[in-house]
């Protein structure tokens, strides 16, 4: 019998995801970082198996807890569900942080072909089902990506009303759901995601990796933590931290910014040329997974407004299932191109449109796309009225409660 907690909030973004694929012959992968919610989310899908499969059988798998130590191994993961599962009926599978398992991989290939097994797993390692082991599974297995908490969802977890504190809030400590337990200080927050922090760089980087130079690794952190949001390339970074006596090889700093990356502590972001529609091999964006990590490690600061606004623009626009890029117009630099289902949106960032130069800037720089998708300015300034130019203007609170569907 598995254990599920009681009162667990419901994620409806991801179920309604995963609800045509339960009870079909494909693997369910739930890739994100440590923390987000993944596990809380299979107990959601084993409460909706319950009830639409009442003589079902439900197998789960925790490999964060010592009573499955013993499972190393893809032929141990193998043998463990072939022995456990029903005796008769459809099992349904769930196993937590499948990655610490030596070549699972192997297991999920021969486990799919069983018609009764039906298969969900989570793994904080964005390449968790990479190369040929992809291959072998085309069409046998599905990846939903979860994500830190959205505004929306924070504000349902602890039980808060839209307003400018609440908003204030999100920013600050960001979206990690247990986030509710605790009183909303900073004192308290900021400890508990120094320490999830802690937990993914040794767990999902250090000891994965092998990796050697520590320092630089959190160096590495703290640098990206402080320019959130510029544009850089390996080299670039690594001539920054030369200035500062750190020697890293460009190569080096690449390496460790994919590490961090496949962690999901940050996301990496790629700039396209709209004009020759071709993504750029050199320079790329970099915004937290989740801002409250970002704000422990180096501070919530009045003169990073910008710098947070727009990552949490960023955030919003993956939760949402679009796939996102910078814009590059020439010598100009459109903020966001979020594309899903094959259509497009222009967003570009700004604090407050009250400076003419910067509303020159901003709508002027989205002015000369040529398209005809939506176009729209995200600002902190409360703005109600009619667009510019057929560019609309939108608070960030209002846009963070929108779905755009």
């Amino acid at each position: 019998m598995t254990f599920i907690p009681s009162q667990i909030e419901s994620r409806n973004n991801y179920l309604d995801r995963v609800r045509p694929f339960i009870g079909k012959n494909i693997i369910k992968v739930f890739t994100g970082q440590r923390r987000v919610g993944k596990s809380y989310l299979l107990f959601q899908i084993m409460d909706l198996v319950k009830n639409q499969y009442p003589k079902s059988t439900i197998l789960y798998i925790n490999k964060e807890d010592l009573q499955f130590s013993a499972l190393q191994t893809a032929q141990e993961l193998h043998d463990y569900v072939l022995k456990n599962q029903g005796k008769t009926g459809r099992t349904f599978v769930f196993i937590d942080e499948i990655q610490d398992i030596i070549d699972f991989q192997s297991a999920l290939r021969s486990l799919v072909l069983y018609e009764n097994l039906d298969l969900y797993c989570t793994g904080s390692n964005a390449n968790l089902l990479s190369g040929d082991i992809a291959g072998h599974l085309s069409g046998r297995f599905i990846e939903i990506t979860v994500y830190s908490l959205s505004y929306t969802e924070f504000l349902q977890f602890h039980t808060l009303e839209d307003s400018d504190s609440s908003l204030t809030l999100y920013l600050k400590y960001g979206g990690l759901p247990y986030l509710k337990h605790l009183p909303l200080e900073d004192h308290i927050v900021f400890e508990y995601l120094k320490n999830i922090y802690s937990t993914i760089v040794y767990r999902d980087i250090i000891n994965r990796y092998a990796i050697r130079n520590v320092v630089f690794l959190e160096q590495l952190v703290q640098f990206l933590a402080a320019h959130t949001g510029s544009l850089f390339s390996a080299k670039k970074i690594s001539d920054f931290l030369k200035s500062l006596r750190i020697n890293m090889a460009p190569n080096q700093v690449q390496v460790y910014v994919h590490h961090l990356v496949n962690a999901f502590l940050i996301h990496k972001v790629a700039r396209y040329d709209i004009v020759g529609k071709r993504i750029f091999e050199i320079g790329d964006k970099y915004y937290f997974e989740n801002l409250g990590i970002r704000n422990g490690i180096w501070g919530y600061r009045l003169e990073d407004r910008g710098k947070i606004i727009e990552n949490v623009v960023y955030n919003h626009l993956v939760f949402l299932g679009y796939d996102v890029t910078i814009g590059v117009l020439g010598d100009k630099e459109i903020d966001f191109i979020a594309t899903k289902n094959g259509e497009k949106m222009y967003i570009q960032v700004a604090l407050s449109l009250q400076d003419e130069k910067t509303m020159e800037r901003e709508f002027g720089n989205l002015m000369q796309i040529t398209d005809h998708y939506p176009k729209m300015v995200v600002t902190l300034d409360v703005f109600k009225g009619a667009s510019y130019n057929g560019i609309t203007t939108i608070d960030l609170r209002s846009f963070l409660l929108k779905k755009f569907e």
